[in-house]
């Protein structure tokens, strides 16, 4: 260590150490920063909070980066850009090789950076909303050149499937690896990546049903069925969600909610004490409804795998009619207070538990953990395959997510 000498007043000479910067400081703030966005969202973590976290101050964060998007952006273009890494550095050199060979050394690379990110793979995921057009453009090529990497060898390997099929069979694997990200179930690494791997190969040999192209004959779902909402609460709650959806909680206000419902901002307070109290009845609303999909689908089925199969029409069908449910509970949960944040991830983890019976009374092989990440994976196709075909709620588009979904729960 280097140091200085310095004089005391009796002359004499004394040591004292230079404290030098880090040379990985950029990266350490980038790690931090990238961690707490993924836990608790863009909006919640403040520049001085990140800065504390790694021993400095706010100025001497600024030094390497000049505001908090720049931090933003740089964690989510570098956890993009390992993705790809890791797709291009596992086919260099394998062009020769045959595409099943390619395909599983692709397979296994992927899965091995995800868990290696696990903690930061979900942050273009949920907080891509707020990066700048040409940022979340960059990220979202990089997906689609990695999903392009699984398609490739995959239409190789099985020349019957159509380029649609194809990559959305690709996308789905890394959907399923991208879960890991949603929940904090614990498996050891090298059974995490074998569970992986098993569920992408499930899903790269399943067998899609027909795809139905959008067009004036087929597209939507026909007449408008059903009464308007007029109940204010309900208005407000129905209005809230899609206004969540799109703006982001921290940036969507209470007038425009009440304006969009069709009453003023004083008026909403007269419903909801708050806006977290307004996006905390948006989720016991979904639970409510998915409780009772879940208890009717349940008291139909004829054994446990019938019950798996038909607990995933139900959620289909619930998720594709209020898809902006799903992308707010995955991005928004964080902004609750905790009392309720708790409350609700009680009530979605009894819910992944009434799956988690099931499969593993299917799948006797696999551990109650083990099932809980199939779960997790089946869950969340809805979402990444669903908004890849913008929630088309034909019945041929819900029959294609549904054979992914029961390829991951059940193996085959």
């Amino acid at each position: 260590m280097t140091v200085a000498r310095t004089s005391t007043t009796a002359g004499a000479a004394t040591e004292r150490p230079i404290r030098r910067r880090p040379k990985n400081r950029k990266a350490q703030i980038a790690n931090v920063a990238a961690e707490a966005f993924s836990e608790r969202g863009y909006h919640a973590v403040g520049v001085d909070e990140i800065a504390a976290t790694i021993g400095i101050s706010g100025p001497a964060l600024y030094r390497h980066y000049p505001n908090k998007y720049a931090l933003l952006v740089h964690a989510a273009t570098t956890t993009a850009d390992a993705l790809q890494a890791a797709a291009d550095g596992a086919l260099e050199g394998m062009a020769e090789r045959e595409p099943g060979d390619r395909l599983d050394h692709l397979i296994s690379a992927l899965v091995a950076n995800t868990i290696e990110n696990r903690k930061v793979a979900g942050l273009y995921r949920w907080e891509g909303r707020y990066l700048e057009a040409e940022d979340r453009t960059r990220i979202r090529d990089v997906f689609v050149h990695v999903t392009q990497c699984v398609a490739g060898p995959l239409r190789e390997l099985r020349p019957e499937l159509t380029s649609v099929d194809a990559t959305t069979l690709g996308a789905s694997t890394l959907s399923v690896m991208g879960s890991i990200s949603a929940h904090r179930t614990t498996l050891a690494t090298r059974r995490l990546g074998a569970l992986l791997e098993s569920a992408c190969e499930s899903i790269l040999h399943a067998t899609l049903p027909p795809a139905v192209p959008a067009d004036g004959r087929n597209a939507g779902t026909g007449a408008v069925r059903g009464l308007a909402v007029t109940s204010k609460r309900e208005l407000l709650i129905n209005e809230a969600v899609k206004i969540f959806d799109r703006h982001g909680y921290h940036d969507s206000s209470i007038e425009e909610i009440g304006a969009a419902a069709g009453i003023n901002a004083s008026s909403v307070y007269r419903h909801f004490p708050s806006k977290a109290d307004l996006l905390a009845a948006v989720f016991y609303r979904a639970s409510d409804r998915l409780a009772v999909a879940t208890s009717a689908a349940l008291s139909t089925a004829t054994g446990p795998e019938d019950a798996l199969r038909t607990l995933a029409e139900s959620y289909l069908e619930l998720a594709f009619r209020n898809p902006e449910v799903l992308s707010v509970y995955f991005a928004e949960i964080g902004n609750l207070p905790k009392n309720e944040r708790t409350n609700l991830r009680n009530v979605q983890r009894l819910h992944v538990e009434e799956w988690v019976h099931l499969v593993t009374t299917v799948r006797s092989e696999l551990s109650a953990p083990e099932a809980r990440f199939l779960v997790h994976a089946a869950l969340g196709l809805v979402l990444d395959i669903g908004r890849l075909v913008h929630f088309d709620t034909r019945e041929e588009s819900r029959a294609r997510l549904h054979t992914l979904m029961t390829a991951v729960l059940l193996g085959h």
